[in-house]
């Protein structure tokens, strides 16, 4: 599942092309993909003539900002709120292109091109909403705080506040927001800590070492226009950079590019945790 930096990168790179334009439409192959509202008729009306004013993400959203509908007075701004889930991309596709291989939703602009959701899972979501609907909404409202936005104070009580796998505890995005597996395992082993420490036994020292891994480890991966390990593109249709980078993710028994011990492999929180037995303690 793309990660905060890929959801960045995506909305890095969208902004020039949908800021500025209206959509002119809303076609809906799939229904599955509607959150809501979710009739293809309700959601159309609401999107119709609105005008894109911003691109940006919120954990592993995608928001697209649009301002009020035309003609109607009392109507105000929406938000849609895309999740990409497993296999989502987004890219904006010029009027001569082909039709794009498991389009979901087909938004045409303006300027005579259109952005397009496709996605071969079908596990992919649009939600049209209000800013108050989506400050509202139960999974938004309860995101941690970006990892940017945390201090170290605040952070380190978020750890003391949880007696399971420090792993565990930076993939819940009610803890802090954005992080997944990739850059779980990358961060701790930049911190130096086993991913099954319980992260209300990490010292404040940890926590400090552990919150700056993180922000250094996801400022690289933006830099690097994310990781592709499968299924990601940029809306450019390119694979990012970041797994070129990897120490730790996904490099099971390979040395540890730090002391060259064999990297081990366990299971948290129902996911793969790569480290090094003799570098994280």
């Amino acid at each position: 599942m793309p990660e905060l930096p890929e959801v960045e990168t995506i909305a890095r790179a969208l902004a020039p092309g949908l800021v500025g334009r209206r959509i002119t439409g809303a076609e809906v192959p799939d229904l599955k993909v509607l959150a809501g509202p979710k009739t293809k008729a309700a959601f159309r009306k609401q999107l119709l003539g609105r005008e894109v004013t911003a691109v940006t993400r919120r954990a592993k959203l995608l928001l697209v900002e649009l301002g009020p509908r035309p003609g109607s007075p009392d109507d105000g701004p929406a938000v849609l709120a895309m999740h990409l889930k497993m296999t989502g991309r987004f890219h904006i596709a010029r009027a001569e292109e082909p039709e794009t291989p498991y389009a979901r939703l087909i938004l045409p602009l303006s300027d005579g091109n259109a952005l397009v959701f496709s996605d071969m899972r079908r596990f992919g979501t649009a939600r049209l909403l209000s800013p108050e609907a989506l400050a509202a909404w139960d999974f938004y409202a309860s995101l941690g705080p970006e990892p940017w936005d945390m201090t170290q104070e605040a952070f380190h009580a978020a750890l003391g506040r949880r007696s399971g796998p420090v792993k565990a505890t930076l993939l819940d995005q009610t803890v802090i927001a954005g992080i997944g597996n990739i850059y779980a395992d990358e961060s701790l082993f930049a911190a130096r800590i086993r991913p099954d420490t319980k992260a209300n036994a990490l010292s404040p020292a940890q926590g400090h070492a552990l919150l700056a891994a993180i922000q250094a480890v996801i400022e690289r991966a933006i830099a690097a226009r994310g990781s592709t390990i499968r299924d990601y593109r940029t809306p450019d249709g390119v694979e990012g950079g970041f797994q070129r980078q990897f120490c730790v993710y996904g490099k099971a028994g390979e040395p540890c590019p730090r002391c060259g011990v064999p990297l081990v492999s366990v299971k948290i929180a129902g996911r793969t945790s790569t480290f090094c037995p003799r570098c994280q303690k």
